[in-house]
């Protein structure tokens, strides 16, 4: 009887849930599967908004266990997650704390702060990384008073954490590092002058780990009190779950934009090579760690986080409605009649975001919408509008032009968001699959089994893989995108890059 294929396992976490995805090759195709899913989220502590990583390491465990009991071959696992939070272990190895969620209000003020230390510019400069309130830097200025960043060992982001929880390795990988604005995108070393000049450690940060490196099996009393078999091998993926989006988009010619769409929206170009100038600066563009020494280059343009936060306010105002019905409500409504600008820095925090919404287009002087449908409708166009300038950045920035737009991640999914990008940006899209991070993840899994091979082989696998939709331009929709887009030049919103401070959100899928 022939042995049983590899079973290939996806901890993939992101900022609104947590997922355990399970892939397998067969018949030349990769077919996946959800294990898992748990919702995930700020939990309020007294000390500020942190994350409840116990209990999505417990409910990983769980996942992972159900698989190694059903599965008689040999089982993989690779971890990717959102970016820019960490924890922190003492000597032995103890993790003194729950990290704290990008989103708590400890880091306000730091970038100005951080700014009249080093000089305009010079972060950027140095790491390639744009400036967002929610930095690890940022973080860490704020960090630097605790007891426990004074008696802290090792510095882990959040799915190289997982990974120590479960091997005992404390590595830093390098697509996920990158985003911390405390390395040289361009070669991956702590930036020590500029960490010196803010009072931070470069010896929290540890060696580093390639993606593709297997870290060793899971520890044996880990095992043993999980129920998962010994010998399960853990493998450092892209850990940065927007790193491993865009190694799953399926693109079959090489001048192609990426949309990876969640909680936040990451768009950009897979390029060589960093560049750092000073139009990338103004633009707000950030250089982060790719697959196999690739640039993501891109911007951080505002998500679904805004919806899923009006939703939760609905809610709780007995207004529930299925995420499906508002999309059908708000596509039977005027398109690009309702604008905000999505760098608004309110939008960052949770709150009463309809009402936020609200306050964002009377800012603006234009109509302001009232029933749900009407923001949503809103909050999509808005979107749209923000992706397609960013867009525009990223090729006028980077000295090339794109052909297609290929989104992934969740908001691949709606065909209301779909449409208005294909519209604001006038490229024709293609869309999926939406579990792209968890795919990304499992490609790497599969190239460390030996059973893949380069970036282009990988995407065709994709391709051939997951049911693809295209959405091409509507000519009547792209002139009230052109319209909208003059009304938000007239109120200064030009570029709608993410100024300096709070961002709206996380690379996550939704």
């Amino acid at each position: 009887m022939p042995a049983a294929p590899p079973l290939f396992a996806a901890i993939d976490m992101g900022a609104s849930s947590a997922r355990l995805m399970a892939g397998r090759l067969r018949d030349g195709n990769l077919h996946t599967k959800e294990v898992a899913r748990l919702g995930n989220g700020p939990v309020c502590l007294p000390d500020g908004l942190h994350w409840d990583l116990v209990r999505l390491y417990q409910g990983m465990l769980d996942g992972l266990a159900q698989l190694s009991g059903r599965h008689a071959g040999p089982l993989w696992v690779g971890i990717d997650g959102w970016g820019v939070d960490y924890g922190l272990l003492d000597r032995a190895g103890h993790l003194l704390g729950l990290p704290f969620h990008y989103r708590d209000a400890r880091t306000d003020g730091k970038v100005a702060e951080a700014e009249a230390l080093l000089g305009a510019g010079r972060a950027y400069g140095a790491t390639g990384v744009q400036t967002l309130q929610i930095n690890t830097v940022y973080q860490l200025m704020a960090e630097r008073q605790s007891a426990a960043y004074g008696v802290a060992h090792r510095l882990l982001l959040v799915p190289d954490l997982f990974a120590w929880f479960l091997t005992g390795q404390a590595r830093r990988e390098a697509t996920n590092m990158s985003t911390t604005q405390m390395v040289d995108v361009r070669n991956g070393e702590p930036v020590g002058w500029l960490l010196d000049t803010l009072g931070l450690r470069a010896d929290l940060l540890g060696e580093p780990v390639a993606a593709g490196e297997v870290l060793g099996p899971i520890l044996g009393q880990v095992a043993g009190s999980a129920g998962i078999r010994a010998g399960t091998r853990v493998v450092a993926v892209a850990t940065h779950d927007t790193a491993s989006a865009v190694l799953a988009v399926p693109a079959a010619v090489e001048d192609f934009a990426y949309l990876v769409s969640g909680s936040w929206s990451l768009v950009g170009l897979e390029l060589p090579a960093a560049v750092i100038d000073d139009r990338t600066r103004a633009a707000n563009f950030s250089n982060e760690t790719g697959v196999d020494g690739t640039i993501r280059f891109l911007r951080n343009v505002m998500g679904h986080w805004v919806l899923q936060e009006c939703a939760r306010a609905w809610a709780a105002a007995g207004q529930a409605r299925a995420l499906p019905e508002l999309l059908e409500d708000a596509g039977q409504l005027p398109p690009f009649r309702w604008l905000f600008d999505t760098a608004s820095p309110e939008l960052a925090h949770p709150g009463d975001m309809p009402g936020k919404v609200r306050h964002a287009c009377r800012r603006l002087g234009g109509p302001v919408p009232g029933s749900p449908p009407e923001i949503v409708r809103c909050t999509l166009d808005s979107m749209a509008l923000a992706i397609a300038a960013a867009l525009e950045d990223a090729q006028r920035c980077a000295g090339r032009r794109v052909s297609v737009l290929h989104v992934v991640g969740g908001g691949s999914a709606n065909g209301l968001l779909l449409r208005s990008v294909a519209a604001a940006t006038g490229l024709p899209v293609v869309a999926g699959p939406v579990e792209a991070s968890a795919v990304g993840n499992m490609l790497v899994q599969m190239r460390a089994a030996g059973l893949v091979g380069d970036r282009a082989s990988m995407r065709r696998l994709v391709a051939s893989s997951f049911s693809l939709s295209p959405v091409m331009v509507e000519p009547a929709l792209m002139e009230a995108a052109n319209a909208a887009r003059g009304r938000l030049a007239r109120a200064g919103v030009m570029g709608n890059p993410i100024a300096p401070g709070p961002g709206p959100g996380a690379p996550a899928q939704a």
